[in-house]
């Protein structure tokens, strides 16, 4: 296999799971984006030259529940993204007014980058991934169960039904990578099924901190 063969199966794979990231979050995504095979992969997103264009990969879709949540997913070419890259994003989640938005990058991310993310937060939900990050589906694997994301509704019939206090609650942390996958913010809560030998299967709880 030659590089250029490489590094469009590496995107295919990577393409694949972030669209598979933003259906499980309740977006708006077809079977045929997921399941698009690999030569019809290379004849979508090449450059004409025989190489992979990330631009062509870029999308933006909306929630099914709610068609104004909107989110854009943005490839960048550069592979150590800076603050221009950033830049960049931010001009066409403002110019599409999006208020939601990941990168997906080939290396790293620089902490001045990282710094844009804090800075925008009041305005923009920004997230990043690593290409690296997204070559395998980890809520695919057999060893991860079930995680299922309460609405405000749901967690507050949780916390009455047993008494508790959200402090009671055990934990998943912030950067934890299930927690990552499907977006989660500090106080929402995850619903976690596991199977059981004895009572076939079993649920429980962890908030966001």
């Amino acid at each position: 296999m030659s590089d250029v063969d490489a590094e469009f199966a590496r995107l295919w794979k990577v393409n694949r799971t972030i669209h598979e990231l933003v259906k499980d979050r309740g977006f708006l995504v077809s079977d045929e984006e997921i399941n698009l095979d690999l030569t019809n992969f290379k004849v979508a997103c090449g450059d004409g030259a025989g190489g992979p264009d990330r631009n062509r990969l870029n999308f933006f879709t909306h929630s099914r529940v709610n068609p104004s949540d909107q989110i854009f997913v943005f490839f960048s070419e550069e592979k150590s993204v800076g603050v221009k890259t950033m830049r960049k994003l931010l001009g066409i989640l403002e110019e599409k007014s999006i208020q939601r938005g990941i990168i997906v990058f080939p290396g790293n991310m620089t902490p001045s980058a990282r710094k844009v993310i804090v800075a925008m937060a009041a305005q923009y939900r920004l997230e990043e991934f690593s290409e690296a990050d997204l070559l395998v589906n980890i809520v695919h694997h057999t060893l991860v169960p079930r995680h299922d994301v309460l609405t405000p509704e749901e967690k507050k019939i949780l916390l009455e039904k047993y008494r508790l206090k959200e402090t009671q609650l055990p934990r998943i942390q912030l950067a934890d990578p299930v927690a990552r996958y499907y977006g989660l913010r500090r106080g929402q809560v995850v619903k976690i099924t596991r199977p059981s030998e004895t009572s076939g299967r079993y649920a429980s709880y962890r908030i966001c901190f």
